[in-house]
C-alpha cells in the first residue's frame, strides 16, 4: 500500500492510495470531525481521470459535513472513492481500501454508495473498524425524503400527498424505495432509470409509470425527486424545469451554488439534498448508539422537520433555502469548536 497525504485547503485529512505502478486505487477524504468522526460511502464508479475522482470525492465529503451539522448528528464528514467499473471490483482492492481507512485511526467510517453493497463493507471491515455493514441505509434515506417532500407539500398547502405528482429519477436503492413510499401515500409517481429495465421493475411493483430519463425533467410535476447521481440541476437546464418543488436522494444536485437562487427565482421550492436525504446517515448514527427499529424511524421522521425549519427561515429572510441550510450548519459547527 502506497498512501499519499494531498494538502486540500479546508480538508483535515485527504489520502490517496496508488497501486504498483502508481495507479490511483482510491482516494479518502476527511472533511471536518469537529461533531464526530466523519461517515461517509465508498463509491465506485467509473471516471473521466483522476482529477474528476478527486474532486468528487471533496465535494461530497463537504456535503456530509453539512448534512450532519444540519441535522443534528454527532459526526463529522468524508468519504471515499474507487475509480473504475464495478467489474474490476475485487477483494484485493477493497481490502487494500480498508487498509488505507485503518491508517486515518477510526477518523473515517464507511458505509456503501454507488458501486458498493455491505459484502463489500464487510470485507473492509476485515482490515479496518469500525465500519458500517449491519443494515443497507437506502431504505431509510427514502423514508426521510418521503418526510422532505410531505414538509415540502405542506409548505405550498398540500396537507397530503395524494394526488400530487412526483417524478423520481433513479429506480436503485433510494429511488425504488420511494416510489414505493409515494405510492402507498397517494401520489402518482413517474420513475425513470438509465437501466429501463430497472424502472419497469419498479414501476410494475408500485404502480408507476415509467418516462423516458431524457424527458423526465422536463415533465410537469408536482416534485421532482433525483435519486441517482448528482449535477442535476445546471444551467441549461434550470429554465426548462416544469416542477414545483426538488427533493430527493441524489448527492449535489445543483451543478454550482448559484443556481439555488435561479430556482429562488423561479418559484421552485428547493430541499437542499444534504438535508432532505440524511435519513440513511441518521440510521447509521442510531445503529451505533444501539437504538431499536422504533427509535430509529422516530428520528429519520425529524427530516421533515428540518426541512420545514429550513423552508420558513428562507422565506422569512429571502434567501435561498441552501443559504439557509450552510447558516444552519456553520452556526452549529461553530458552537461546537468553541466549545
Amino acid at each position: 500500500m502506497t498512501v499519499e497525504e494531498l494538502p486540500v485547503e479546508g480538508f483535515e485529512r485527504v489520502v490517496v492510495d496508488r497501486a504498483p505502478g502508481g495507479a490511483l486505487r482510491s482516494v479518502i477524504a476527511v472533511h471536518d470531525t469537529t461533531l464526530g468522526p466523519a461517515l461517509g460511502g465508498v463509491r465506485m464508479r467509473p471516471y473521466d481521470n483522476e482529477e474528476a475522482a478527486v474532486a468528487e470525492c471533496l465535494a461530497l465529503a463537504r456535503a456530509m459535513t453539512l448534512k450532519a451539522a444540519a441535522t443534528g448528528l454527532e459526526l463529522g464528514g468524508g468519504w471515499s472513492v474507487l475509480p473504475g467499473d464495478v467489474s474490476a471490483k475485487t477483494p484485493e482492492l477493497l481490502l487494500a481500501h480498508g487498509r488505507a481507512i485503518a491508517s486515518l485511526a477510526g477518523r473515517f467510517i464507511p458505509v456503501n454508495d454507488v458501486g458498493t453493497d455491505q459484502d463489500d463493507l464487510r470485507r473492509i471491515g476485515e482490515v479496518a473498524a469500525p465500519v458500517c455493514a449491519q443494515g443497507d441505509p437506502s431504505p431509510w434515506t427514502a423514508l426521510g425524503v418521503a418526510a422532505g417532500i410531505l414538509a415540502c407539500a405542506r409548505h405550498l398547502g398540500h396537507a397530503e400527498l395524494t394526488g400530487l405528482r412526483v417524478g423520481v429519477q433513479g429506480a436503485g436503492h433510494v429511488g425504488g424505495a420511494l416510489v414505493r413510499l409515494l405510492a402507498e401515500a397517494g401520489a402518482e409517481v413517474l420513475v425513470s432509470d438509465v437501466l429501463a429495465e430497472r424502472a419497469e421493475t419498479v414501476a410494475e411493483s408500485a404502480g408507476a409509470e415509467v418516462v423516458d430519463p431524457g424527458a423526465l425533467l422536463t415533465r410537469e410535476l408536482d416534485v421532482l425527486a433525483p435519486c441517482a447521481l448528482g449535477g442535476v440541476v445546471t444551467p441549461a437546464s434550470v429554465g426548462e424545469l416544469r416542477c414545483r418543488v426538488i427533493a430527493g436522494g441524489a448527492n449535489n444536485v445543483l451543478a454550482s451554488t448559484q443556481l439555488a437562487q435561479d430556482l429562488l427565482a423561479r418559484g421552485i421550492v428547493y430541499a437542499p439534498d444534504f438535508c432532505v436525504n440524511a435519513g440513511g446517515v441518521i440510521f447509521l448514527q442510531e445503529q451505533l448508539l444501539g437504538h431499536d427499529h422504533e427509535e430509529i424511524r422516530r428520528r429519520v421522521l425529524t427530516v421533515g422537520e428540518v426541512i420545514t425549519d429550513l423552508l420558513t427561515r428562507a422565506a422569512t429572510d429571502g434567501i435561498p433555502t441552501t443559504q439557509a441550510a450552510h447558516d444552519l450548519a456553520n452556526a452549529r459547527l461553530g458552537k461546537a469548536a468553541a466549545d
